[in-house]
């Protein structure tokens, strides 16, 4: 049955959710969620955002879903059953047109297709949210720095009076990647996150399809 569509929370922008169609599933731009389903999955152990963002993936998929049986129930019965199995192809599409008379091959991968489509969409989004902050945090930075070489340069030239102040813009200097290596780790890893999860729902889409090519005739 059709859900509510994709309803993102930010991972790197913390903004006012506000309400979305439920007819109409919508994916918001710039972007991430921060409440999801926890995936199983125990791929990059080292990063903690991968079972996150896995798991809204696999969430938005399923808010996709169309009332009538189509390739969601068509994947879901595949993947159970399994995706090297062709009787498992043979028994999705008996099940699948006895509840939708409408079925049809054609059908399952023009469906295929648009939910390839919907994720690849909020996978540019994620990329785009995610590589703008990090580019935000990266001039930071560098503004930081350039800042304090700045000055300590102008006090390195400064008579001796002023040698603690000079002491302690270089300490400063020195703290500053320390500061901010969590946060900019943390992007890191949410964008990697993202990278493993998109191509862990679109790999096991495109088996199916590839299943329903190879034994659906």
């Amino acid at each position: 049955m059709a859900k509510e569509g994709f309803n993102w929370k930010s991972l790197f922008i913390i903004e006012d959710e506000k309400p979305t169609d439920q007819t109409q599933p919508v994916i918001e731009a710039n972007k991430f969620p921060i409440e999801s389903s926890k995936s199983n999955t125990t791929e990059n152990l080292n990063n903690p955002f991968i079972s996150e963002i896995v798991g809204v993936y696999e969430k938005g998929f399923e808010s996709l879903n169309s009332p009538n049986f189509d390739f969601f129930e068509f994947y879901k019965s595949v993947v159970t059953v399994g995706v090297n199995n062709s009787q498992s192809y043979q028994m999705a599409y008996t099940m699948g047109t006895a509840m939708n008379p409408e079925l049809s091959k054609i059908s399952l991968i023009e469906k295929a297709n648009y939910y390839i489509s919907e994720i690849e969409k909020v996978y540019k989004n994620f990329q785009k949210t995610g590589s703008t902050k990090r580019n935000e945090i990266n001039s930071r930075i560098n503004t930081e720095k350039q800042t304090l070489v700045s000055s300590i340069s102008e006090i390195e030239a400064k008579i001796v009076q002023l040698q603690k102040e000079l002491i302690d813009k270089k300490a400063q200097l020195e703290k500053v990647d320390a500061a901010n290596s969590k946060e900019f780790s943390e992007i890191e890893l949410k964008l990697e996150a993202n990278e493993v999860a998109k191509q862990k729902l679109l790999q096991s889409i495109n088996q199916v399809v590839t299943g329903i090519n190879q034994y659906l005739q």
